[in-house]
């Protein structure tokens, strides 16, 4: 399936399974005589998150017209330069939808779209949403002040006028409360700016990962500022450190950066476990949505395993997972953020969105509309743990390509590698289990695979070295084999 990185356009899924300006009014005066009357007071908040703008990501995109061909890749390495034996990075599928957060980059990809557009920001916004506020104040005041008035001419009886407790008891709020979670996450949640050399770059979101200052995020958040752009990451309490990126993934779509002096009193997010995740589950997300940082939704896992494929808007260049679904409400800048369950725990990182590709708030991104995607953190821990050691991705192969073309009936292992490459890696994982051209994988295990862009997701759920079990058909007969899982290290 592929879908927006939180604001890009996505193709179809496949069947299987600034900180606002603040605005005041003065008080109007009141009369003194007559009855003392309470004082009202009115308050305005704005809050603030996806994923950055950038790559295309999961959200469902265009579908390939009826002329596009498929490109074929390598299930684990496929590239669009010629190499042996499978190349990579593997070509964004037919219709790739962009990121949905608005982090760096142009195009469309598979997924969660990843890397949208940054979010324009129009001038004169703050300004309107001031004034706005302040006739709204100035308009009570007047209805206050002439109700005020009228009932002073109409009481001439002498009434009493009993004032109501100005005390309603201490708020308690439970820790597993959406209020009890926010309160504790949000302070282990970052906004990122990343901004690439000549300017351009996008906002997004991460999360404290550990105590030594590595924060978790999206590769596509953080892709204008890899090769010497400027990388910066806010704390809700408006702390603001430089940082740097330690290692990306652009496969996986997860990347890790580290604060520069970094402080002493990091509190990382606890780390839930995905694979106990259940449909219905609550979910609260938390991102800088279009640019609204800090800004926390709620929702449920409406769905698991969903594949999403995205690109980072270069069109060379794909990620895929087999991702949470939630409806937790997911827009452009909510990207990289943390995806939690109902203890608070992170069960996944918030990459893309299903979309309508309609325009939100005159930004031209596309927004929310109930489906959005998250990468698993079990993979996403596995991937940033290897990023912090060495700084590079690996990943799990079979070592045969397959078409990248949507469809229910599998994965088809496609006659030629990319590049003009053997399609299917003498020697490895896939030659070994006796698959060759032609053949169609139906099963990963007992997950159903009704594409390659699905198989690809599945095989990188997976670490290298993993027994599998792949069903496939060959001339109309079911087959089944065992393989182990080779490895890959790298984006290139």
């Amino acid at each position: 399936m592929s879908t927006e990185n939180e604001g890009t356009a996505v193709p179809q899924a496949p069947s299987a399974p600034p900180v606002p300006v603040a605005s005041q009014a003065t008080p109007s005066q009141q009369p003194t005589a007559g009855p003392e009357q309470p004082s009202d007071a009115t308050h305005a908040q704005a809050g603030a998150d996806q994923q950055s703008q950038q790559p295309h990501q999961p959200a469902y995109g265009t579908p390939p017209g009826p002329d596009a061909q498929p490109a074929p890749a390598t299930a684990t390495t496929p590239s669009p330069s010629p190499a042996p034996h499978g190349a990579w990075p593997p070509p964004p599928p037919p219709g790739t939808p962009a990121y949905g957060d608005g982090g760096s980059g142009a195009g469309t990809g598979w997924g969660a779209s990843y890397a949208p557009q940054p979010a324009p920001r129009k001038p004169g916004r703050g300004g309107l949403v001031a004034a706005v506020l302040v006739a709204a104040l100035v308009a009570g005041g007047l209805g206050g002040g002439i109700g005020y008035q009228l009932a002073k001419g109409n009481d001439d009886s002498g009434s009493t006028t009993v004032s109501a407790s100005t005390s309603g008891g201490d708020v308690k709020r439970d820790p597993g409360t959406v209020a009890g979670v926010a309160a504790k996450a949000l302070p282990s949640t970052v906004t990122i700016e990343a901004e690439s050399t000549n300017g351009e770059g996008g906002t997004g979101t991460g999360f404290v990962f550990d105590k030594q200052g590595h924060i978790v995020t999206n590769n596509h958040v953080v892709a204008d500022a890899v090769d010497g752009g400027k990388l910066t990451a806010t704390f809700p309490d408006g702390r603001k450190y430089d940082a740097e990126v330690v290692g990306h993934a652009q496969g996986y779509d997860v990347a890790v950066i580290k604060l520069k002096n970094a402080p002493s009193n990091l509190k990382p997010l606890t780390l839930g476990d995905s694979d106990k995740v259940a449909v219905g589950d609550s979910t609260i997300a938390i991102g800088a949505p279009f640019g609204l940082s800090n800004t926390v939704t709620t929702g449920i896992i409406s769905a698991k395993n969903r594949p999403v494929a995205s690109s980072d808007g270069s069109g060379s260049q794909a990620s895929y997972m087999s991702a949470l679904q939630t409806d937790a409400s997911i827009n452009p800048g909510n990207s990289g953020g943390p995806l939690l369950d109902a203890q608070g725990n992170v069960i996944g990182i918030n990459s893309a969105i299903q979309s309508t590709g309609s325009g939100g708030l005159g930004s031209g991104q596309s927004g929310s509309i109930g489906l959005g995607f998250a990468i698993p953190i079990n993979q996403a821990k596995y991937v940033a743990q290897q990023l912090i050691k060495t700084g590079k991705p690996v990943y799990a192969k079979i070592g045969a390509s397959v078409s990248l073309e949507e469809s229910s009936g599998g994965a088809k292992i496609t006659e030629q590698g990319a590049g003009g490459a053997a399609s299917v890696e003498p020697g490895g994982p896939a030659a070994q289990a006796g698959l060759k051209p032609g053949d169609v994988i139906t099963k990963l295990d007992d997950h159903v695979i009704d594409s390659g862009p699905t198989l690809i997701g599945e095989i990188w759920t997976h670490k290298p070295g993993d027994k599998v079990t792949i069903t496939y058909e060959r001339a109309g007969r079911t087959h089944t084999v065992e393989l182990t899982l080779g490895s890959r290290t790298g984006d290139n």
